[in-house]
């Protein structure tokens, strides 16, 4: 029998996925225990480096599997059934790796596949636009130096390696650092409602050296951001649409765990088993099909910015508009989807549910804390504009 190089490439990622699961599974085990410790997640990024799936958009030859950036979502989908703190690090660690293929030369983007492959590297960022002071890189007597502060920053005390923007003169440019470069100073000051191992606190940077080489591209000639650079920021979102509604999977089917095992019947319902309540059944019911529905359209989000992304150079400003309103209709369903059920879980569970030893409150807790990264309305005005006007949504770092 031959084996096709597209058989290699489907049980790769089947495999792939195989051992996403189980991450999630053990994650999911321990999530409510490690949620209210709040500690620094080193030991999670050691269990995702453990099962191989840090490098899983790199080249099979230089040790990776091969998925495009659609699949590796897909294994932040399946992280977030377990744990959404550790599968918004994943998901937005692949957005990383990619950065150097948008923005640098070929030269750098190939060495730092070969090495994240080769070392398992898991990558912070820091890149909010929002964060306070802001950073900026300067020039002087032919050293580049990197100044100034962000108020968030996911990761970025436990990775390895870094991808930072930095405003540059007028210019905005990308930049990857080693953790351990002298004048990075991650703050610690992480301790919000949810996504609460994501080390997700500011950090300031006091007068660190920037090589060159570091610099994503040509310094002197800072990204023009074509339409095809713009699909940094579908990266971001598309990351986001997969844990939010991952998280919203995993929540649903825990709650069905529990419900199985400890709920009982109401007394007014003549029943001896809650799962054969009505109401119970009609909005697991309802819940599933959402579920369902919202997933599909993360599918159709993903499948949209992997074909603009084959399309390389060539990719058209029309393209890009249709593959970021793609995602935008994705980032607002598996919104309003994911805080739904999470919110209304414990109609299926009951009171008892609510015992703060069990942490289900978390998933609500979690997707609100992320879902107000970038207000969701103004995803529902950019498809609107489009629809109607055909406006294209403006580049920035959020659309």
């Amino acid at each position: 029998m031959t084996i096709t190089n597209d058989t290699r490439s489907t049980d790769l990622f089947a495999d792939a996925l195989t051992r996403a699961d189980i991450v999630a599974s053990e994650l999911r085990a321990t999530a409510a225990e490690r949620d209210r410790a709040n500690a620094d997640p080193t030991a999670e990024i050691a269990l995702l480096r453990e099962h191989d799936l840090l490098q899983v958009g790199e080249p099979v030859e230089y040790g990776g599997s091969g998925l495009d950036y659609a699949q590796s979502q897909q294994i932040t989908r399946r992280i977030a059934r377990g744990d959404t703190s550790i599968a918004h690090l994943i998901g937005y660690h692949y957005a990383q790796q990619r950065i150097p293929h948008l923005f640098g030369t070929p030269d750098q983007a190939e060495a730092l596949s070969r090495r994240n492959a080769e070392e398992k590297l898991f990558w912070g960022g820091v890149q909010n636009p929002r964060g306070a002071d802001g950073l900026v890189l300067t020039r002087v007597d032919g050293e580049y130096r990197l100044n100034g502060r962000r108020t968030f920053a996911s990761g970025a005390s436990v990775a390895d390696w870094l991808s930072v923007t930095a405003a540059y003169g007028d210019a905005l440019v990308f930049l990857t650092l080693p953790t351990d470069r002298a004048g990075f100073a991650p703050q610690g000051d992480w301790d919000n409602i949810g996504q609460r191992l994501t080390d997700s606190g500011g950090v300031v940077f006091d007068d660190a050296v920037v090589h060159a080489s570091e610099i994503l591209g040509d310094p002197d000639s800072p990204p023009t951001f074509t339409p095809y650079e713009t699909l940094v920021t579908p990266h971001w979102q598309l990351a986001f649409v997969n844990f939010y509604i991952g998280t919203a999977e995993g929540a649903l089917d825990e709650a069905l765990d529990w419900t199985r095992l400890n709920a009982s019947a109401w007394e007014t319902s003549g029943l001896d088993r809650a799962g054969d309540d009505p109401y119970i059944l009609e909005l697991v019911g309802a819940l599933r099909a959402e579920i369902t529905g919202a997933a599909l359209l993360a599918d159709r989000a993903g499948d949209a910015l992997q074909a603009a992304l084959d399309f390389g150079d060539t990719l058209s400003a029309e393209q890009r508009a249709d593959t970021a309103i793609a995602i935008a209709e994705a980032k607002y369903v598996t919104t309003k989807v994911s805080l739904e059920a999470a919110s209304r879980l414990f109609e299926i569970q009951g009171a008892r549910a609510t015992t703060s030893a069990y942490g289900f409150d978390r998933h609500w807790r979690n997707l609100r804390t992320h879902t107000v990264h970038d207000p969701v309305a103004y995803k529902a005005r950019e498809i609107g504009d489009w629809v109607l006007n055909t406006r294209a949504p403006q580049f920035t770092l959020y659309s």
